[in-house]
Parts: C-alpha cells; sequence; structure tokens
C-alpha cells in the first residue's frame, strides 16, 4: 500500500499542484506513479508537433527525477479534446487498470473548481474511473489556477508539511524551460499558496488538498 497515483492533465500540473507532497513521499520510501493526459503539445502552435512532444517529455523526465517519480505514463489526449478522447482513448478503462494495478494509498488530482476545462475533465475522469475499477481508497485535489480564498469548500482539508521538500519542487519547475509564459503567471502563486498553508499549518511551507473521496 506504499504506492501514491498523481494523475493531471499536462506536463508539469504534478508538480504545481503537488511537487513537494511528491518529493516528500518519495523520500518516506514510498512509490509514486505519475499519469499525465496529454503531450501538452499546443503550447508551441508554431512549432512541428513532435517536436513540442520531445520537449515537454524531456522536461518531465527531469522534474521526476528531481521529485523522486518512479514512472511517468503519458495518455496522449490532444488538449482542449479531454471529453471528445476519453471515448475514443477507452480512457475510463485504462486508468481503471492502471488503479488496480497500482493499488495507491492515495490518489492525487485537479480540483472540480479550477476553471481550465481539461482540469476539470480529468477531475470527473478520475472518479469515473475509480468507480468503474472497484478500488476504494482516498482522493486528494491540488489547486493550479484556482483564484485564493474566493471558492469556499466543505470538503476536509489535508495539510501535507514540505518545508524540506520545497526547493525540490523549485528546481522541478525549473526543469520545464519551454513553459516561461506559465511559470511567470504561476510562480507567484506557488509561493503565496505554500507560505499561506504553512501558517495555518504551523509550519514553514505547506501545501493543502481537499479529500473529495
Amino acid at each position: 500500500m506504499k504506492n501514491i497515483l498523481v494523475i493531471c492533465a499536462h506536463p508539469d500540473d504534478e508538480v504545481f499542484g503537488a511537487g513537494g507532497t511528491i518529493a516528500k513521499y518519495a523520500k518516506e520510501g514510498y512509490s509514486v506513479d505519475v499519469v499525465v493526459f496529454s503531450y501538452g503539445e499546443q503550447s508551441h502552435p508554431w512549432l512541428k508537433k513532435y517536436v513540442v512532444i520531445e520537449t515537454r517529455v524531456k522536461e518531465s523526465k527531469e522534474a521526476s527525477k528531481i521529485l523522486g517519480i518512479r514512472k511517468t505514463l503519458f495518455l496522449g489526449l490532444r488538449e482542449g479534446k479531454f471529453e471528445e478522447d476519453v471515448n475514443k482513448k477507452n480512457v475510463y478503462e485504462v486508468i481503471s487498470r492502471i488503479i488496480k494495478r497500482s493499488r495507491p494509498k492515495k490518489i492525487f488530482t485537479h480540483s472540480i473548481d479550477d476553471p481550465h476545462p481539461d482540469h476539470k475533465s480529468v477531475y470527473s475522469s478520475v472518479l469515473k474511473s475509480l468507480g468503474k475499477s472497484g478500488y476504494e481508497c482516498d482522493v486528494y485535489s491540488f489547486d493550479i489556477w484556482n483564484p485564493i480564498n474566493i471558492i469556499k469548500r466543505k470538503n476536509p482539508k489535508f495539510y501535507v508539511d514540505i518545508s524540506e521538500t520545497f526547493g525540490k519542487k523549485i528546481d522541478a519547475l525549473k526543469c520545464f524551460k519551454s513553459q516561461k509564459i506559465s511559470m511567470i503567471s504561476l510562480l507567484w502563486g506557488v509561493y503565496l499558496r505554500v507560505v499561506k498553508h504553512g501558517l495555518e499549518n504551523r509550519t514553514r511551507f505547506a501545501e493543502v488538498f481537499y479529500k473529495v473521496k
């Protein structure tokens, strides 16, 4: 049961949402696997698709080494077309098999409150796939594009002290050199969140997740 599964929409989402927690679990001897729905190929539409895919996969592998991720699987869905592709590629069945094979103690994924449609789609797909698998485990959601302190949830909060692994989270984010624009727009929020949640948890830095199952 020392397995953790992280399921996200695009390369780098797992680091933004749960990088410090991933590194912490890996340090404690857990096996952490990541499933990414797309290659994030639309981030550079002026380049050939295969070039973008190779770049983003390489960046993900570099970040995975830093965080201690055991394996990252890309499903190859098209960005912005998740709702259409989950049926074409039988994604519910694929994720269901991954869950049954991995038997994770916890699953981390996107929040239903996230305004990004791909993130919402992943959240729904994870819960549907888990139900299909018949496997029981805790599911926690993380924020990426969510406005801070605007949406209040009644779900239980799960705080993780990442004071010792926050540096690894930042180092892993630096691997995604092709994503300079998103880094500029999101990185300030990363620092703000971990400090805020750290104060709430009476520690230096913390990541917070919402228990959805």
